[in-house]
Protein backbone atom coordinates (compact mmCIF):
# COMPACT_ATOMS: atom_id res chain seq x y z
CA UNK A 1 0.00 0.00 0.00
CA UNK A 2 3.01 2.29 1.02
CA UNK A 3 4.42 1.63 -2.44
CA UNK A 4 1.34 2.70 -4.34
CA UNK A 5 0.65 5.96 -2.20
CA UNK A 6 4.24 7.26 -3.11
CA UNK A 7 3.30 6.65 -7.05
CA UNK A 8 0.48 8.64 -6.72
CA UNK A 9 2.23 11.02 -4.44
CA UNK A 10 4.87 11.91 -6.85
CA UNK A 11 2.43 11.98 -10.13
CA UNK A 12 0.52 15.03 -7.45
CA UNK A 13 4.14 16.74 -7.21
CA UNK A 14 5.89 16.46 -10.34
CA UNK A 15 4.20 17.74 -13.59
CA UNK A 16 5.87 16.33 -16.53
CA UNK A 17 4.42 18.77 -18.98
CA UNK A 18 6.18 21.60 -17.96
CA UNK A 19 9.29 21.84 -15.55
CA UNK A 20 9.65 24.48 -12.80
CA UNK A 21 12.89 26.77 -13.41
CA UNK A 22 14.08 27.50 -9.83
CA UNK A 23 15.25 30.35 -8.75
CA UNK A 24 18.16 31.99 -6.77
CA UNK A 25 15.85 32.57 -3.78
CA UNK A 26 14.16 28.98 -3.48
CA UNK A 27 14.03 26.79 -0.60
CA UNK A 28 12.95 23.95 -1.79
CA UNK A 29 16.11 22.96 -4.18
CA UNK A 30 19.98 24.10 -4.56
CA UNK A 31 21.94 25.33 -7.80
CA UNK A 32 24.45 22.58 -7.99
CA UNK A 33 26.44 24.83 -10.02
CA UNK A 34 29.34 24.98 -7.47
CA UNK A 35 28.61 21.05 -7.21
CA UNK A 36 31.29 18.58 -8.12
CA UNK A 37 28.90 16.27 -9.37
CA UNK A 38 27.53 19.01 -12.36
CA UNK A 39 30.63 19.08 -13.48
CA UNK A 40 30.65 15.30 -14.62
CA UNK A 41 26.89 15.01 -15.27
CA UNK A 42 26.10 18.55 -17.29
CA UNK A 43 24.89 21.81 -17.74
CA UNK A 44 20.70 22.17 -17.20
CA UNK A 45 20.49 20.33 -13.77
CA UNK A 46 19.37 22.14 -10.44
CA UNK A 47 19.85 20.27 -6.91
CA UNK A 48 16.63 19.36 -5.16
CA UNK A 49 17.69 20.19 -1.41
CA UNK A 50 17.29 17.06 0.59
CA UNK A 51 14.91 18.16 3.14
CA UNK A 52 12.42 19.46 0.59
CA UNK A 53 9.08 17.55 0.10
CA UNK A 54 10.09 16.51 -3.72
CA UNK A 55 13.23 15.53 -3.20
CA UNK A 56 11.90 12.82 -0.20
CA UNK A 57 9.15 11.78 -1.69
CA UNK A 58 11.29 10.42 -4.55
CA UNK A 59 13.65 9.09 -2.18
CA UNK A 60 11.01 7.45 -0.31
CA UNK A 61 10.33 6.19 -3.80
CA UNK A 62 13.78 4.72 -4.59
CA UNK A 63 14.07 3.28 -1.24
CA UNK A 64 10.58 1.63 -1.09
CA UNK A 65 11.44 0.15 -4.66
CA UNK A 66 14.08 -1.62 -2.89
CA UNK A 67 12.60 -3.19 -0.19
CA UNK A 68 12.95 -0.61 3.35
CA UNK A 69 14.39 -3.14 5.60
CA UNK A 70 16.79 -5.10 2.52
CA UNK A 71 19.96 -5.45 2.83
CA UNK A 72 20.92 -3.20 -0.03
CA UNK A 73 18.56 -0.23 0.98
CA UNK A 74 20.26 -0.15 4.26
CA UNK A 75 23.94 -0.70 1.86
CA UNK A 76 22.72 2.26 -0.16
CA UNK A 77 22.98 5.99 0.25
CA UNK A 78 21.34 8.61 -1.60
CA UNK A 79 23.95 11.65 -2.63
CA UNK A 80 22.06 14.03 -4.35
CA UNK A 81 18.84 14.92 -6.50
CA UNK A 82 18.79 16.76 -9.13
CA UNK A 83 15.85 18.48 -11.13
CA UNK A 84 16.70 18.05 -15.29
CA UNK A 85 15.85 21.90 -16.41
CA UNK A 86 16.16 20.31 -20.40
CA UNK A 87 17.52 23.85 -20.97
CA UNK A 88 19.35 23.51 -23.81
CA UNK A 89 17.85 24.00 -27.21
CA UNK A 90 17.70 20.07 -28.13
CA UNK A 91 16.07 19.43 -24.61
CA UNK A 92 13.43 22.20 -24.99
CA UNK A 93 13.03 20.41 -28.44
CA UNK A 94 12.95 16.44 -26.53
CA UNK A 95 10.48 18.14 -24.35
CA UNK A 96 8.30 19.80 -26.92
CA UNK A 97 8.03 16.48 -28.92
CA UNK A 98 7.22 14.55 -25.80
CA UNK A 99 4.45 17.01 -24.93
CA UNK A 100 2.64 16.81 -28.39
CA UNK A 101 3.18 13.08 -28.64
CA UNK A 102 1.79 12.77 -25.20
CA UNK A 103 -1.42 14.80 -26.71
CA UNK A 104 -1.78 12.62 -29.63
CA UNK A 105 -1.60 9.24 -27.90
CA UNK A 106 -3.91 10.38 -25.34
CA UNK A 107 -6.80 11.42 -28.62
CA UNK A 108 -5.65 7.67 -29.40
CA UNK A 109 -6.75 6.31 -26.84
CA UNK A 110 -9.81 7.64 -25.57
CA UNK A 111 -8.16 11.05 -23.47
CA UNK A 112 -5.67 9.03 -21.69
CA UNK A 113 -2.37 8.71 -22.44
CA UNK A 114 -1.08 6.47 -20.01
CA UNK A 115 1.72 8.38 -18.40
CA UNK A 116 3.58 7.25 -16.16
CA UNK A 117 7.35 7.53 -13.94
CA UNK A 118 9.93 5.14 -14.65
CA UNK A 119 13.27 4.30 -13.45
CA UNK A 120 16.18 3.87 -15.97
CA UNK A 121 19.68 3.14 -14.45
CA UNK A 122 22.74 3.72 -16.68
CA UNK A 123 26.76 4.61 -16.18
CA UNK A 124 27.82 7.83 -15.82
CA UNK A 125 28.71 8.62 -19.14
CA UNK A 126 25.85 7.15 -20.95
CA UNK A 127 24.00 9.44 -18.25
CA UNK A 128 25.73 12.82 -20.10
CA UNK A 129 25.17 11.35 -23.28
CA UNK A 130 21.46 10.99 -22.72
CA UNK A 131 21.49 14.41 -21.31
CA UNK A 132 23.09 15.94 -24.17
CA UNK A 133 22.12 13.97 -27.49
CA UNK A 134 19.03 11.76 -26.25
CA UNK A 135 18.77 8.14 -25.93
CA UNK A 136 21.02 6.38 -28.72
CA UNK A 137 20.47 3.60 -30.68
CA UNK A 138 23.57 2.48 -30.32
CA UNK A 139 24.78 3.62 -26.44
CA UNK A 140 28.58 3.87 -25.95
CA UNK A 141 28.60 3.65 -22.36
CA UNK A 142 26.31 0.78 -22.05
CA UNK A 143 27.94 -2.65 -21.11
CA UNK A 144 25.53 -4.76 -21.34
CA UNK A 145 22.69 -3.64 -23.20
CA UNK A 146 24.15 -4.71 -27.01
CA UNK A 147 25.48 -2.32 -30.04
CA UNK A 148 21.84 -1.44 -31.70
CA UNK A 149 18.96 -2.13 -29.55
CA UNK A 150 15.42 -2.91 -30.38
CA UNK A 151 13.70 -1.41 -27.36
CA UNK A 152 14.54 0.57 -23.86
CA UNK A 153 13.46 -1.10 -20.43
CA UNK A 154 12.81 0.84 -17.88
CA UNK A 155 11.69 -0.58 -14.37
CA UNK A 156 7.95 0.28 -12.45
CA UNK A 157 8.68 2.95 -9.70
CA UNK A 158 7.48 -0.21 -7.31
CA UNK A 159 11.09 -1.51 -8.35
CA UNK A 160 13.99 0.79 -8.56
CA UNK A 161 16.31 -2.50 -7.35
CA UNK A 162 15.90 -3.39 -10.87
CA UNK A 163 17.16 -0.50 -12.65
CA UNK A 164 19.75 0.06 -9.58
CA UNK A 165 21.31 -3.58 -10.27
CA UNK A 166 21.86 -2.38 -13.86
CA UNK A 167 23.95 0.65 -13.22
CA UNK A 168 27.65 1.11 -13.24
CA UNK A 169 29.44 3.07 -10.56
CA UNK A 170 32.00 5.38 -11.91
CA UNK A 171 35.51 6.04 -10.10
CA UNK A 172 34.01 8.14 -7.49
CA UNK A 173 31.87 5.21 -6.29
CA UNK A 174 28.85 6.85 -7.17
CA UNK A 175 25.92 5.27 -9.15
CA UNK A 176 23.19 7.10 -11.30
CA UNK A 177 20.06 6.42 -12.13
CA UNK A 178 16.99 8.42 -14.23
CA UNK A 179 13.21 9.17 -12.78
CA UNK A 180 11.97 9.37 -16.18
CA UNK A 181 8.47 9.92 -17.39
CA UNK A 182 6.97 7.81 -19.76
CA UNK A 183 4.34 7.67 -22.43
CA UNK A 184 2.85 3.88 -22.45
CA UNK A 185 -0.48 4.60 -23.97
CA UNK A 186 -2.27 1.06 -24.35
CA UNK A 187 0.48 -1.24 -23.69
CA UNK A 188 0.75 -5.11 -25.03
CA UNK A 189 3.26 -7.80 -23.23
CA UNK A 190 6.24 -8.91 -24.92
CA UNK A 191 8.23 -12.07 -23.36
CA UNK A 192 11.64 -12.03 -22.35
CA UNK A 193 13.09 -13.98 -25.57
CA UNK A 194 11.05 -11.56 -28.14
CA UNK A 195 12.75 -10.13 -30.85
CA UNK A 196 10.29 -7.69 -31.26
CA UNK A 197 11.13 -4.32 -32.37
CA UNK A 198 8.21 -2.19 -33.03
CA UNK A 199 4.74 -2.65 -31.61
CA UNK A 200 2.57 -5.75 -33.34
CA UNK A 201 -0.32 -3.61 -34.55
CA UNK A 202 -0.89 0.41 -34.72
CA UNK A 203 -3.28 -0.43 -31.54
CA UNK A 204 0.19 -0.89 -29.28
CA UNK A 205 2.21 2.14 -28.01
CA UNK A 206 4.34 0.43 -25.92
CA UNK A 207 5.53 -2.76 -24.02
CA UNK A 208 5.30 -4.60 -20.69
CA UNK A 209 6.76 -7.71 -19.33
CA UNK A 210 2.90 -8.10 -17.40
CA UNK A 211 -0.18 -6.31 -17.91
CA UNK A 212 -2.13 -7.12 -14.47
CA UNK A 213 1.62 -6.39 -12.60
CA UNK A 214 4.07 -4.28 -14.49
CA UNK A 215 7.60 -4.83 -14.00
CA UNK A 216 9.04 -3.48 -16.82
CA UNK A 217 7.97 -1.05 -19.42
CA UNK A 218 9.15 -1.24 -22.75
CA UNK A 219 9.44 1.62 -24.97
CA UNK A 220 10.88 0.87 -29.03
CA UNK A 221 13.88 2.83 -30.20
CA UNK A 222 11.95 4.48 -32.41
CA UNK A 223 10.11 6.12 -29.50
CA UNK A 224 13.35 6.60 -27.52
CA UNK A 225 13.16 10.28 -27.76
CA UNK A 226 9.72 11.35 -27.96
CA UNK A 227 8.17 8.78 -25.21
CA UNK A 228 10.61 9.29 -22.87
CA UNK A 229 11.27 12.15 -20.74
CA UNK A 230 13.99 12.34 -18.01
CA UNK A 231 12.96 14.37 -14.88
CA UNK A 232 15.46 13.88 -12.16
CA UNK A 233 19.01 12.17 -12.01
CA UNK A 234 19.71 10.21 -8.58
CA UNK A 235 23.23 9.76 -7.54
CA UNK A 236 23.87 7.03 -5.07
CA UNK A 237 26.71 5.35 -3.19
CA UNK A 238 25.96 1.34 -3.50
CA UNK A 239 29.32 -0.17 -2.37
CA UNK A 240 28.02 -3.86 -3.64
CA UNK A 241 28.03 -2.80 -6.72
CA UNK A 242 31.84 -2.26 -6.90
CA UNK A 243 32.31 -6.03 -7.92
CA UNK A 244 31.76 -9.28 -6.65
CA UNK A 245 34.29 -8.04 -3.03
CA UNK A 246 31.99 -5.19 -2.65
CA UNK A 247 29.32 -7.41 -2.68
CA UNK A 248 31.08 -9.91 -0.21
CA UNK A 249 31.43 -7.22 2.11
CA UNK A 250 27.62 -5.71 2.17
CA UNK A 251 26.42 -9.32 2.96
CA UNK A 252 24.87 -10.04 -0.63
CA UNK A 253 27.49 -12.61 -1.37
CA UNK A 254 27.35 -15.17 1.37
CA UNK A 255 30.90 -17.31 1.96
CA UNK A 256 29.01 -20.18 0.60
CA UNK A 257 28.09 -21.64 -3.05
CA UNK A 258 24.24 -21.47 -3.45
CA UNK A 259 22.73 -22.91 -6.41
CA UNK A 260 19.72 -22.15 -8.89
CA UNK A 261 18.16 -23.67 -11.79
CA UNK A 262 19.23 -22.23 -15.52
CA UNK A 263 15.72 -21.65 -16.30
CA UNK A 264 15.03 -19.74 -13.15
CA UNK A 265 17.95 -17.76 -13.70
CA UNK A 266 17.29 -16.80 -17.16
CA UNK A 267 13.63 -15.69 -15.56
CA UNK A 268 15.10 -13.52 -13.02
CA UNK A 269 17.55 -11.52 -15.20
CA UNK A 270 14.79 -11.16 -17.44
CA UNK A 271 14.10 -8.36 -15.28
CA UNK A 272 17.34 -6.80 -15.89
CA UNK A 273 17.78 -6.95 -19.22
CA UNK A 274 16.42 -5.84 -22.68
CA UNK A 275 14.80 -8.36 -25.11
CA UNK A 276 18.04 -8.97 -27.41
CA UNK A 277 20.01 -10.29 -24.52
CA UNK A 278 17.22 -12.19 -22.86
CA UNK A 279 17.01 -13.57 -26.98
CA UNK A 280 20.86 -14.74 -26.43
CA UNK A 281 20.10 -16.54 -23.39
CA UNK A 282 17.79 -18.53 -24.21
CA UNK A 283 19.31 -18.93 -27.56
CA UNK A 284 22.35 -20.62 -25.72
CA UNK A 285 20.15 -22.27 -23.40
CA UNK A 286 18.13 -23.84 -25.89
CA UNK A 287 22.24 -25.23 -27.63
CA UNK A 288 22.74 -26.31 -23.99
CA UNK A 289 19.77 -28.70 -23.86
CA UNK A 290 20.24 -30.11 -27.71
CA UNK A 291 23.95 -31.10 -26.43
CA UNK A 292 25.30 -28.18 -28.91
CA UNK A 293 27.29 -26.62 -26.17
CA UNK A 294 29.02 -27.87 -22.85
CA UNK A 295 27.73 -26.80 -19.50
CA UNK A 296 31.00 -24.39 -18.60
CA UNK A 297 30.25 -22.75 -22.32
CA UNK A 298 27.17 -22.00 -21.31
CA UNK A 299 27.69 -20.68 -17.59
CA UNK A 300 30.65 -18.64 -19.59
CA UNK A 301 27.84 -17.35 -21.99
CA UNK A 302 25.87 -16.47 -19.64
CA UNK A 303 28.53 -14.25 -17.53
CA UNK A 304 29.07 -12.15 -20.61
CA UNK A 305 26.10 -11.33 -21.97
CA UNK A 306 25.00 -10.74 -18.05
CA UNK A 307 28.10 -10.08 -16.32
CA UNK A 308 29.44 -11.02 -13.08
CA UNK A 309 28.59 -8.12 -10.93
CA UNK A 310 24.74 -8.16 -11.80
CA UNK A 311 24.88 -12.39 -12.70
CA UNK A 312 26.32 -12.86 -8.55
CA UNK A 313 23.71 -10.41 -7.07
CA UNK A 314 20.95 -11.84 -8.90
CA UNK A 315 21.61 -15.52 -7.59
CA UNK A 316 22.11 -14.02 -3.88
CA UNK A 317 19.11 -11.82 -3.84
CA UNK A 318 17.03 -15.58 -4.94
CA UNK A 319 18.71 -17.45 -2.50
CA UNK A 320 18.14 -14.80 0.31
CA UNK A 321 14.35 -15.55 0.03
CA UNK A 322 14.93 -19.85 -1.39
CA UNK A 323 16.92 -21.24 1.13
CA UNK A 324 16.81 -24.61 0.03
CA UNK A 325 15.57 -26.43 -3.38
CA UNK A 326 16.94 -29.27 -5.17
CA UNK A 327 19.50 -29.04 -8.21
CA UNK A 328 17.83 -31.35 -11.16
CA UNK A 329 20.71 -33.05 -12.96
CA UNK A 330 23.04 -30.47 -12.44
CA UNK A 331 21.86 -28.48 -14.33
CA UNK A 332 21.99 -25.23 -11.89
CA UNK A 333 24.94 -22.62 -11.50
CA UNK A 334 26.58 -21.27 -8.26
CA UNK A 335 27.75 -18.28 -7.24
CA UNK A 336 31.32 -19.65 -6.87
CA UNK A 337 30.97 -20.49 -10.30
CA UNK A 338 30.94 -17.05 -11.23
CA UNK A 339 33.93 -16.48 -9.16
CA UNK A 340 35.77 -19.00 -10.18
CA UNK A 341 36.19 -17.88 -13.56
CA UNK A 342 37.29 -14.72 -12.36
CA UNK A 343 39.98 -16.60 -10.00
CA UNK A 344 40.92 -18.61 -12.88
CA UNK A 345 41.89 -16.01 -15.08
CA UNK A 346 44.03 -14.38 -12.70
CA UNK A 347 46.06 -17.62 -12.13
CA UNK A 348 46.19 -17.40 -15.88
CA UNK A 349 47.92 -14.02 -16.13
CA UNK A 350 50.10 -14.52 -13.20
CA UNK A 351 51.65 -17.32 -14.40
CA UNK A 352 51.85 -16.05 -17.74
CA UNK A 353 53.59 -13.08 -16.19
CA UNK A 354 55.89 -15.37 -14.55
CA UNK A 355 57.08 -16.79 -17.38
CA UNK A 356 58.03 -13.99 -18.90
Amino acid sequence: MDQIMVEDQVSMIIDYSEPSYATSGSNEIDSADSDSSELLIGEGLVKLHESSLEASIISLSFFSGMGQDSILAKKTKIVSIYKNLNSSWSAKARMQSFRIFSKAVADKCGGDANVKYAWYGASRDEICEILKHGFSWCPRAADNRGCCRRSISLSHPKFSLDSLLSTKVDETGLGYMFLCRVILGKQEVVTADSNQYLPSSPEFDSGVDNLSAPRKYIVWSSYMNSHILPCYIISFEAPYLRGSKGLLEANIIKPRAPWIMFRTLISLLSRFLGPSEMASLNEQYKHFQEKMISRPQLIQSVKEIAGNQLLAAVINLYTNKIQQFQVVNGQGLSVQEVKDNRSSSSRKRRRSSESK
